[in-house]
């Protein structure tokens, strides 16, 4: 596979995405996005905090990681499980309770503008260079077939 055609493949998957989305939230704001208007099941909203936190890094590295780590990897799935609890049983709460959308909004309301565009900011960074590894890796697992 040539570069071209790996450059070619990535920008129609993009382009794909854009056209999925153009289509899919012409009428919906950023409350719908995140809240879905509070009528959300719980299974959908549990499948989804794990999706988000999976990725197909994962599926192509954790499994030869875990067997060389001799399963100390099992230390991540249970900080997971500790973490999921702590978003449902106190971040929901006070999300609902002070209706706010995001972590952002609430860092701005209890502690200042300086920490939301901290947190943002932040958040932006890990989100780039985290897509970044992940694209680099597909490039390489491309690479070899």
């Amino acid at each position: 596979m040539t570069a071209s055609h790996i450059l070619l493949l990535i920008g129609g998957y993009f382009f794909l995405l854009l056209l999925i989305s153009y289509f899919t939230g012409k009428n919906d704001s950023n409350a719908d996005f995140f809240k879905a208007g509070k009528q959300s099941p719980w299974y959908l909203v549990a499948f989804g905090m794990i999706g988000a936190s999976l990725s197909g890094v994962t599926f192509i590295s954790v499994p030869g990681w875990v067997e060389s780590s001799q399963f100390s990897y099992m230390q991540v799935v249970f900080g997971y499980l500790v973490g999921y609890f702590v978003v449902a049983f106190i971040l929901m709460p006070i999300y609902y309770r002070l209706n706010v959308i995001s972590i952002y909004e609430y860092l701005k309301e209890r502690f200042g503008i300086v920490s939301y565009k901290v947190g943002a900011l932040s958040f932006f960074i890990s989100r780039v260079l985290g897509a970044s590894f992940r694209l680099f890796l597909v490039a390489i697992v491309l690479q070899q077939f």
